[in-house]
């Protein structure tokens, strides 16, 4: 009768431990596909074809998301609460939060080269720190604040030698990076209360966001540049139109879910590791990086603290899990 009794309690306590090891690489790689993807989109959107409103182009992404998550519960394949005026509070402030962070990384994207870009937002990976601290109570490990600290050093060093340097796309990057962190660390707190669940409160979330949005779009006046905007009959032009408004939708689930099944912290910096390859492609393919030694120079070695934090997460969170799975079976052990 021994065995029976261990065996289904070492089942619940493994159904308790929350998401494998798999499960969070997943999540991880799905996010950073996704997100290395919008980028580029956006970018062509914005940048290659000079795109006048980044405004116009979130309104679409926000509508594309209350479009595909309003399909999904119609046909059945999703659920999250029917409409109700008191879920406001329930996602209160994140809607105001996501705003800002989705009209600053636009506003950055379109001002800014990808190369520095994605260095500059090696920042929010410090303001994700200081936030989950301070909220979360997690705390960072030295080898994880020293991984930072070469991150935010590198981006330094390119920043003090970009030659397109841009006054207007700096400040959108770094109040990006404080949106990013408060957006990721909000979203962990609103998911553990499991209210919305992750589908209502992206549901929520973008549909409480659109007004104020809309209102800004109105109250900026660009409208009429739009409407004039000479390639809407390009294919091409609205492939990658579509395409960025479309991918807004599957990168705002991508990050809730991200977020889930790890942390604020891990979702921001899978957000900069992914931008290795951003960095080097946006070097090459676009028109808009001023190649100097030192602003290089600091580009790689923000990397390398990039690919140096994945190796010192991936071993902690190795040494987390094999501690805490041999504790059921040695508790059960002991009271038999």
């Amino acid at each position: 009768m021994v065995a029976p009794n261990m065996s289904q309690t070492i089942h619940r306590k493994d159904s308790e431990v929350g998401p494998t090891m798999r499960q969070q690489g997943l999540a991880g790689m799905f996010y950073a596909t996704t997100s290395f993807s919008i980028m580029f989109m956006n970018k062509i959107v914005l940048t290659s074809y000079h795109f006048p409103s980044f405004l116009f182009l979130a309104l679409c992404q926000f509508v594309a998301t209350i479009f595909c998550l309003e399909a999904g519960k119609t046909t059945n394949l999703i659920t999250y609460p029917d409409f109700d005026m008191k879920h406001f509070w329930k996602v209160f402030p994140l809607p105001f939060i996501f705003m800002l962070n989705t009209l600053t990384g636009l506003g950055g994207t379109q001002k800014i080269s990808i190369p520095m870009f994605t260095v500059l937002r090696r920042f929010s990976i410090v303001f994700t720190m200081i936030l989950e601290g301070w909220l979360l109570g997690n705390v960072s490990s030295r080898n994880v604040k020293f991984c930072v600290f070469l991150m935010v050093f590198g981006a330094l060093v390119a920043a003090v030698d970009d030659l397109s340097f841009d006054m207007a796309g700096y400040t959108f990057i770094m109040i990006n990076n404080l949106a990013t962190a408060a957006n990721g660390v909000v979203i962990k707190k609103k998911l553990e209360s499991k209210e919305l669940g992750t589908f209502g409160l992206m549901y929520y979330n973008t549909l409480f966001s659109f007004p104020l949005l809309l209102f800004i779009f109105v109250y900026q006046g660009e409208w009429g540049s739009v409407v004039e905007f000479a390639d809407w009959g390009n294919f091409y032009f609205l492939f990658y139109f579509v395409g960025a408004s479309v991918m807004g939708f599957v990168l705002n689930f991508s990050i809730f879910h991200c977020t889930k099944v790890n942390s604020a912290l891990t979702t921001t910096v899978i957000g900069c590791l992914k931008n290795v390859l951003s960095t080097y492609i946006g070097m090459v393919a676009l028109p808009d990086y001023v190649f100097t030694i030192a602003n290089f120079a600091g580009v790689n070695v923000s990397i390398f603290g990039s690919l140096l934090y994945s190796y010192v997460k991936f071993k902690e969170q190795q040494t987390a899990k094999a501690g805490p799975a041999l504790l059921p079976m040695t508790r059960d052990n002991s009271r038999d």
